[in-house]
């Protein structure tokens, strides 16, 4: 491409916490009957006196820390004023000057992407738009929502590196019990704001604004508006890039506009020409006094941050030498992370039990582990649309099921069997391994395996001869057979030993 391509995020997470923003009202948008959840403060009537809400606060302050920022030990709310339906006030209680948390970073793909700030806000109300009606509904439930606020600086460079950091960010959110940040519900938004530059006529200062080399004058940003899955921002991102380059070629102007998407194709279309900050008329909040943060309270929330993802990911690497691909399949979720490291423990206790060292069989059992979680557990739990959190096995019973098969008592396909089992129910795996009869028979010379080794290959023998000819993938088609007369009983490494000695 002969443009610099520069994208700057603005993400939106709503914060957990029991009440609202600035009132006592109940925080539970979705889960509640329309409007339920309201009062004269969060509906904007007049005379009201809103109420920071201390905890949204201290969730803002160990975000930023989270994310290496500064923290404002001064900080106010503004009043932020534009008209829209969904705002019953007629202007957005949110931080202009002094925010809480300011020049952070997050390191995506070795690369630092700057924070520009983190500040906190109240969400608006939502519009319901019914299917062939003439009006349109609003839900004030969600008015009034504590709402974060993170503003990258305009230094991503494509739209791959946009969705990383998105989603990563998605995870530290979850991690630290911010928000849910479920991007369907709403509870994360994206927005982007891209713009092209012919290549070297741009530059940027110390603070990281930019601006046009020799007074030439940038091209204008375009901001894409609400983007609700990871999948339409890299759509949408690269459609803007392809149609902003094309407009350019032809020598035609960019329009400084704010765009909505569509989320199957991720085209943009032009929604209203963009405003600046002069335009929403920021000024201090006259009803709610400045904010003093203490040193000791900075110190006391660091302390409430725990293990972050990408550090899991590094310390799961270096501890249980899993592939990076595997620790990161782990730790997209802090419950499958924790619940693995649970099975861990349950193990290392199960070889002392029985006399072995943990570190002789640590690698192979937590890979092992590892494997199943991702495998087959994650598939019951796909099936079945039940969250690792819900789960009906507990790590002590999965880290027995991990030793049978470790063990050799059974094979994975009874290891599979047992699972679903316990999935379904719950129950202990060496009960059911006994009652279903799946404990695999290791006797040196079982006449009955050999038995049934004959059978099978008397009942084959064309597979069987091409087999010892060299046709070496028929090996586990014999071995199939046997295991399915058997009903799964003998260990599959003594079956290839009595097929090869034949």
């Amino acid at each position: 491409m002969k443009y610099d391509v520069i994208i700057g995020l603005e993400i939106h997470a709503e914060v957990k916490t029991n009440s609202k923003m600035f009132c006592s009202c109940k925080n539970d948008p979705f889960n509640s009957e329309p409007n339920k959840n309201t009062c004269p403060i969060c509906l904007g009537h007049p005379g009201t006196l809103p109420r920071a809400n201390k905890k949204a606060v201290e969730k803002t302050i160990i975000l930023g820390l989270a994310l290496n920022c500064k923290i404002n030990q001064l900080s106010k709310f503004d009043r932020k004023n534009y008209f829209y339906p969904d705002l019953p006030k007629g202007y957005q209680i949110s931080q202009f000057d002094m925010p809480f948390a300011y020049q952070g970073f997050l390191e995506i793909n070795k690369q630092k992407i700057e924070i520009t700030r983190i500040h906190l806000e109240e969400d608006t109300g939502k519009l319901n738009h019914p299917s062939g009606k003439n009006y349109t509904l609003i839900d004030f439930n969600r008015s009034g929502v504590p709402l974060i606020e993170l503003v990258t600086e305009p230094m991503i460079e494509d739209a791959i590196t946009a969705k990383i950091f998105c989603q990563t960010y998605q995870q530290i959110l979850q991690y630290l019990n911010i928000s849910e940040a479920n991007m369907e519900k709403g509870e994360m938004r994206c927005e982007a704001n891209i713009s092209l530059q012919k290549k070297g006529s741009w530059e940027r200062n110390d603070k990281g604004s930019l601006s046009g080399k020799n007074g030439k004058k940038l091209n204008p940003k375009v901001e894409i508006k609400n983007i609700n899955s990871f999948k339409s921002l890299e759509k949408a991102i690269n459609y803007e890039i392809k149609r902003q380059s094309e407009l350019l070629d032809k020598g035609e102007k960019v329009l400084a506009e704010t765009r909505g998407c569509s989320d199957n194709t991720g085209e943009t279309f032009s929604q209203r020409i963009k405003e600046s900050s002069a335009d929403y008329r920021y000024f201090p909040e006259p009803d709610i006094l400045p904010i003093k943060t203490s040193s000791h309270l900075i110190d006391e929330l660091k302390k409430q941050i725990i293990e972050l993802p990408h550090k899991k990911r590094e310390r799961f690497v270096k501890q249980y030498n899993i592939s990076p691909d595997m620790a990161e399949v782990l730790t997209n979720d802090k419950d499958t992370a924790n619940w693995f490291e649970m099975v861990i423990s349950e193990l290392r206790e199960w070889t002392g039990a029985i006399g072995q060292s943990w570190e002789n069989q640590e690698i192979k059992l937590a890979k092992m582990t590892a494997n199943w979680i991702s495998g087959e557990l994650f598939k019951l739990l796909n099936e079945s649309k039940t969250k690792i959190r819900a789960l009906k096995i507990t790590a002590e019973n999965f880290a027995e099921l991990i030793s049978l098969v470790y063990q050799e008592k059974i094979n994975s396909s009874s290891g599979q069997k047992i699972l679903k089992i316990i999935f379904e129910n719950g129950g202990d795996p060496s009960n059911i391994m006994d009652k279903l009869g799946l404990e695999q028979k290791n006797e040196e010379n079982s006449v009955e395996l050999q038995e049934i080794i004959k059978k099978i290959i008397v009942e084959n023998n064309e597979q069987f001869q091409e087999y010892k000819n060299g046709k070496s993938a028929l090996l586990q088609f014999l071995i199939g057979k046997v295991m399915a007369e058997s009903h799964g009983k003998y260990n599959p490494k003594k079956i290839i030993e009595i097929i090869n000695s034949l």
